[in-house]
């Protein structure tokens, strides 16, 4: 799908959301890569083989105070 030089990575990447943004739909909180991954704004993600990604977030500690 990429033409992009150098190439974007692959869906199957470890990398894939390293990808450029091809499409972008803020007010859905979605948007597609050039490799066919969709991202959304909590950070899940839908692969092309229709796999799918969790939410990734960074987790916090907790502080004890």
């Amino acid at each position: 799908m990429c033409e992009h030089q150098p190439f974007c990575p692959s869906a199957e990447a470890p990398d894939h959301d390293a990808a450029k943004l091809v499409a972008y739909h803020p007010e859905q909180g979605w948007g597609l890569l050039c490799n066919g991954v969709i991202i959304f704004d909590d950070t899940g993600e839908l692969l092309p083989d229709g796999g799918a990604s969790p939410a990734h977030r960074a987790t916090v500690g907790h502080v004890v105070v």
